[in-house]
């Protein structure tokens, strides 16, 4: 199993990636998450891989984080969610929104995303939760509010880790606005 990959960005074609390593050009798929973060051209990158052999095709997905890796696994576990499907979700939705809507049960929020209808959003619902809050750092019994995930994309559009970012959000009071959560979590960073 291939699970891991460092090497030169040679090619950046949303969802596809093509990555030199050593004189090998690995593709992966990556979810729109991960591409928008990637470096330029030319660049070092690591991505941590996922790879499924199929009868006709060994299919390569790549991911910034160990977050996004584990939360496509989770993904493509439950019936009627594919590969592709599981990228749909994560370029749709972070892995903090995902697993606030599931907290949440809002259907409505994953429906949103293209090609998940209300069944498919349903058993989303059902398989995932309790399993994507612990990953975030936040008890799965507590609901993530709105300001705590924009906080955390916030953190992490700034160039911090969902880990960094999880453990700013833990000092923050519980019912701070997202403008003061972000700037009191910048300082806990600095």
């Amino acid at each position: 199993m291939i699970g891991r990959l460092t090497g030169l960005l040679a090619e950046k074609s949303p969802p596809l990636v093509l990555i030199d390593v050593n004189g090998v050009g690995y593709e992966a798929d990556v979810p729109m998450s991960t591409f928008y973060n990637l470096p330029h051209l030319g660049e070092r990158v690591t991505l941590l891989t996922h790879l499924i052999v199929r009868e006709d095709a060994h299919l390569l997905y790549g991911f910034l984080t160990g977050q996004e890796r584990s939360t496509f696994r989770e993904l493509i576990k439950i019936s009627g969610v594919g590969p592709r499907t599981a990228l749909a979700i994560l370029s749709g939705l972070s892995v903090p929104e995902l697993a606030a809507a599931i907290s949440r049960q809002e259907s409505g929020r994953l429906q949103k995303v293209p090609g998940i209808g209300k069944k498919t959003a349903e058993r989303l619902l059902l398989e995932l939760k309790g399993k994507l809050g612990a990953d975030l750092g936040l008890p799965s019994a507590q609901v993530a509010s709105e300001a705590q995930v924009d906080i955390v994309q916030a953190l992490m559009a700034l160039g911090y880790n969902e880990k960094d970012a999880a453990a700013a959000l833990k000092k923050l009071p519980a019912d701070v606005g997202v403008s003061e959560g972000i700037k009191l979590a910048l300082k806990s960073l600095g």
